[in-house]
C-alpha cells in the first residue's frame, strides 16, 4: 500500500506512525511542517511544507503537486484544523482524518467560524479516526461523520516495562506525573493533594512527588510548593526526551495524572505498562484507559481530597498496589500494545479505501 501522512514532520507520534508502517512494507511518505525528527526511517521520502500563516496557499498547490505525483492508496490527514484543511482543500480521496485533541476539543468554541471550518473539514472527509472514543464523541459533536475508526496510539510495550526487581531500593514511596505544566492537566491539584498526603501521614512512611515536565506555570506550580512549605518533598524534573520518560516512570511507585481535560492517556498507558498503579482523574481520556480498582483509582477531578485518599489507600497497601501495576501491564498488553495498534490503523485505511470505492 502506497500512503501519505499529511502532519508535523517533527512530531514523535507522527515518526512513529510512519515508521512502524514502513516496517511493515508499505511505501511510506510524510508530508508536512517542521524539521524532520531523525528517528524518521531512512526508507521514507520526506516533503516539507512552508510554515507561516500565508505558507497555506503555496502548500496547497504543493500538495496538490505531490498527490497527483504520488498517487497514493490513501492520504491520512494528522490534526482536524491545519492539516485538515489542507487536505480538504487538496480534494484528494480516499482521506482518513485523524482528529488529536485540541482541534476538536478547543478549536470549535474559539467562534461559530471556527466551528464552520472544523466541520467543513471533517464532512470534506473518507473517513474520521480518533485515538479515543470520548474523542470520537466530542467531533461528533461538530460533525457526526458515517465512518469513524478509533485508533488508539500505541505503547511499546517492550522499552515500556517494569524494572527488574532491586533488593537495594531506599523504602520511600515515590509519587509522580510526566505531563506539561499546564493549568488543563491539574499539577496544582496533585500538589495540593500530596500536601494532603504529607500531613496525614506524619513521616510514618517517607514519601516523595516527583514532576517531571515543562510549560507556562512552572513557577506558579513552585510557589504554591512553597507556600505549602513542602519544598523538601517536591522536585521538579524539567523536561526530558521522549527516550527517557521509561526511565523516570520505572523510579515511581504510583503514577498520578488528575487531568481537568485530556482525550487521551498515553502517559497512563506508559505508567501502566512500567507496572505501575495510577490514581486518575474522571476526565474523559484518563478514565476510558484505566480500568478503576483494576489498574488504578479513578477519582473526580479538581478534588485534592479524593485523590488524597486514593494515593494513601495505595501507599498502605503494597499488595495491592502491586497488583495493580501487573493489572495495568496486562491491560496495556491485550488492548495498547504498539502492534495492536498499527494493526487497527492498517484495517481503517482499508476499510477508508472500500468506502471511497463503494462512494465513485
Amino acid at each position: 500500500m502506497k500512503i501519505v501522512i499529511l502532519g508535523s514532520a517533527s512530531s514523535i507520534h507522527i515518526v512513529r506512525w510512519v515508521n512502524a508502517l514502513a516496517q511493515r512494507g508499505h511505501q511510506l511518505h510524510l508530508i508536512g511542517k517542521g524539521r524532520v525528527s531523525p528517528t524518521l526511517d531512512k526508507s521514507i521520502a520526506f516533503h516539507e511544507l512552508k510554515i507561516g500563516a500565508f505558507g497555506i496557499f503555496w502548500n496547497v498547490f504543493r500538495l496538490r503537486y505531490l498527490l497527483r505525483k504520488l498517487k497514493p492508496d490513501i492520504l491520512n490527514a494528522h490534526y482536524a484544523t491545519s492539516y485538515g484543511l489542507l487536505a480538504r482543500l487538496s480534494n484528494y480521496k480516499p482521506l482518513l482524518l485523524s482528529v488529536w485533541g485540541s482541534d476538536v476539543y478547543e478549536f470549535p468554541s474559539k467562534s461559530k467560524l471556527h466551528k464552520a471550518l472544523l466541520r467543513g473539514n471533517l464532512k470534506s472527509s473518507t473517513a474520521i479516526g480518533s485515538t479515543s472514543f470520548c474523542m470520537k464523541q466530542k467531533a461528533a459533536e461538530t460533525f457526526e461523520h458515517e465512518a469513524v475508526f478509533v485508533t488508539p496510539f500505541g505503547i511499546d510495550v517492550e522499552k515500556f516495562a517494569p524494572e527488574l526487581p532491586n533488593s537495594s531500593k531506599n523504602f520511600e514511596i515515590v509519587i509522580g506525573t510526566v505531563k506539561s505544566l499546564t493549568k488543563k492537566y491539574g499539577i496544582d491539584t496533585l500538589i495540593s493533594c500530596f500536601d494532603i498526603v504529607l500531613k496525614e501521614l506524619k513521616g510514618r512512611i517517607p514519601v516523595r512527588l516527583e514532576i517531571t515536565g515543562a510549560g507556562p506555570d512552572l513557577t506558579a506550580l513552585q510557589d504554591q510548593v512553597e507556600d505549602l512549605g513542602i519544598q523538601e518533598f517536591v522536585k521538579f524534573n524539567g523536561s526530558v526526551d521522549h527516550d527517557q520518560v521509561e526511565k523516570k516512570l520505572r523510579e515511581l511507585d504510583i503514577y498520578v495524572a488528575l487531568s481537568r481535560s485530556e482525550s487521551f492517556g498515553v502517559a497512563i498507558l506508559e505508567a501502566s505498562a512500567c507496572g505501575k498503579a495510577v490514581v486518575v482523574s474522571d476526565a474523559e481520556g484518563p478514565a476510558e484507559v484505566t480500568i478503576n480498582n483494576v489498574t488504578g483509582l479513578i477519582v473526580e477531578k479538581d478534588d485534592p481530597v479524593a485523590a488524597a485518599e486514593a494515593i494513601l489507600k495505595l501507599i498502605n497497601d503494597d499488595a495491592l498496589r502491586l497488583k495493580m501495576g501487573q493489572a495495568g501491564r496486562e491491560h496495556v498488553l491485550a488492548s495498547y500494545s504498539w502492534e495492536k495498534s498499527v494493526d487497527i490503523m492498517l484495517d481503517a485505511y482499508a476499510q477508508t479505501i472500500e468506502i471511497e470505492k463503494k462512494a465513485r
